[in-house]
């Protein structure tokens, strides 16, 4: 007696839902009774929510190898798109199976040797391809136009802190919703990366302290899933549409290492311009998620030393302003003379590459010396920050004089009426090519002169407001340290350190430190000189 079996397959989640591939495993078996044949269980070959552009199935590969074995005789199969969507992919298995023995029925066609046959069969299989891209492609555009419309369906999945809300029977919209106790776990990364600065390995350390879970109930937290979470815009209200591009595979010299197959995708990764943001309840502010995206980007400039083992005030702040290499803290001397000082110097004497690169000429700092320095210059602009708005007045002084910007308008409107007049004079031939042309284009030059001191203006107006900003979270985050701030220890002072300073930058001559002011207010802070800090050879 003969072996038969079937196989039937769908590749959408809806599909699988709305069971059809039930309808094709009744056709089949009513099709395998009208032939007078014996199907048993085990020889039905099902692969329900796979695409049909892969060979890589379960139930396919299964059918295969019994195939390649001789144990089946004949597979009946609703259609040859059933077997592939690809017609390469279909040619190979035919002739598999026929070398193997196996006779193949499709129910809407009739497998035979003729040339006839054959051309239909191929026809089949490349109209079943064309109907994939098709597919495809409407998928792509569909999803697209609901992106640019702001719904929320073609997002995949809820990131960590939201519930993905269906559309219910009462015609609400898909929706995100915030999930506050995901919510809460995720305002704290933001928090300890963009307020208090610690690294990743230190807020995964934090979260197994607290026995925080990830989503899927795991005790221990990746860091790139941390990365992933700070980096996403969604938490900031703007989910993003188009961050991944799936493209086909790109063919590699050699496999990959303890890798299976060759994929037959990759992924690409748009810029951000081409992304599309989708509005959501928001679960921190914009300006901490834009101080958290600074901190990642500074610690990828230079790797930072963990925060709670430190053994210097200054670690992971200093940067050396020549090679642009961190500043690492060295101990000079031995513990058992009682001679032994602390400095600061350029890590490339470290470093792997230092070969390569070369050593810095950069010279060591004292740790005491420096660390005195730059407390004393942030003490200061604590209990005075009006200095920090003096220095700036005097830099003002310096620039030229501006007119009004009543008369910038003036002169604005007044060149384009002149340019305007301009072209009806040319256009009603009262003045020649070579005198419009000359005329012409004096006047655009002065225009634009004008256009650029309204915005010079514009600019500098809008730094006073930002700088006058600046001086009031100061003073306001001033007002909230203790009065005693001279009889702050090493721990409390290093504290304040690192909530205000951004980064210190060494040079030959100065040392510069940029102040951190993104966590007062949405703009960045001034720089501020540090002169004549004392250096050692």
């Amino acid at each position: 007696m003969k072996v038969v079996s079937l196989y039937a397959r769908v590749s959408s989640k809806r599909q699988v839902q709305e069971g059809t591939i039930e309808s094709q495993v009744a056709e089949l078996e009513r099709r395998i009774n009208e032939d007078k044949q014996e199907l048993l269980n085990e020889q039905k070959f099902i692969d329900n929510g796979y695409s049909g552009s892969k060979l890589e199935r379960p139930g396919l590969d299964e059918l295969r190898d019994k195939v390649a074995e001789g144990k089946i005789d004949k597979v009946y199969i609703h259609s040859p798109d059933r077997l592939s969507r690809n017609y390469v992919h279909q040619m190979i298995l035919l002739e598999e199976f026929q070398k193997a023995g196996a006779e193949v029925i499709f129910l809407n066609h009739q497998v035979g040797n003729s040339p006839e046959s054959n051309l239909l069969l191929q026809m089949q299989g490349a109209i079943a391809e064309y109907e994939r891209a098709k597919i495809m492609e409407r998928n792509r555009r569909g999803r697209l136009h609901a992106a640019r419309k702001g719904c929320i369906s073609v997002m995949a999945i809820a990131p960590y802190g939201y519930r993905y809300i269906k559309s219910g029977t009462t015609g609400e919209e898909r929706r995100f919703e915030i999930n506050e106790e995901e919510a809460r776990i995720v305002k704290k990364l933001f928090m300890w990366i963009g307020e208090e600065r610690v690294s990743i390995n230190e807020t995964v350390r934090r979260l197994k302290e607290r026995s925080v879970r990830t989503q899927k109930g795991r005790e221990m937290w990746n860091r790139s899933t941390i990365q992933q979470i700070l980096k996403n815009p969604a938490y900031k209200g703007q989910a993003a549409f188009g961050k991944t591009k799936s493209n086909p595979a790109k063919p590699r010299i050699r496999p990959q290492r303890n890798a299976g197959s060759q994929q037959k995708r990759s992924l690409t990764y748009p810029s951000k311009e081409n992304w599309i943001y989708i509005p959501i309840p928001r679960i921190v502010d914009e300006a901490l998620f834009n101080a958290v995206e600074e901190q990642l980007a500074e610690n990828r400039e230079r790797a930072r030393i963990q925060k709670r083992k430190a053994a210097y005030m200054l670690q992971g702040l200093i940067v050396c302003q020549h090679c642009r290499y961190a500043y690492c803290g060295v101990r000079s001397g031995s513990k058992k003379k009682e001679r032994v000082n602390y400095y600061y110097r350029c890590s490339t004497i470290y470093a792997f590459s230092s070969s390569v690169r070369g050593i810095c000429n950069s010279k060591s700092v004292r740790a005491d010396v420096l660390e005195m320095a730059i407390w004393e210059k942030v003490k200061s602009i604590l209990n005075e920050p009006e200095g920090m708005m003096n220095e700036y007045q005097q830099r003002l002084e310096g620039r030229r004089e501006s007119p009004l910007e009543q008369d910038l308008e003036r002169e604005e409107s007044k060149l384009k009426r002149g340019i305007s007049r301009l072209i009806d004079s040319y256009t009603n031939e009262y003045i020649n090519q070579e005198e419009f042309e000359s005329r012409i284009t004096e006047m655009k030059v002065h225009l634009k002169e004008v256009e650029e001191e309204k915005e010079r203006m514009k600019d500098q107006k809008e730094t006073e407001q930002e700088f006058a900003m600046i001086i009031s979270s100061i003073k306001k985050f001033s007002s909230g340290i203790e009065s005693e701030i001279d009889q702050y220890d090493w721990l409390e002072k290093r504290s304040v350190i690192r909530k205000l300073v951004k980064r210190i930058e060494v040079n030959v001559d100065d040392i510069i430190i940029v102040f951190r002011i993104k966590e007062f207010v949405a703009q960045s802070g001034q720089n501020q000189n540090v002169q004549h800090c004392p250096r050692v050879p």
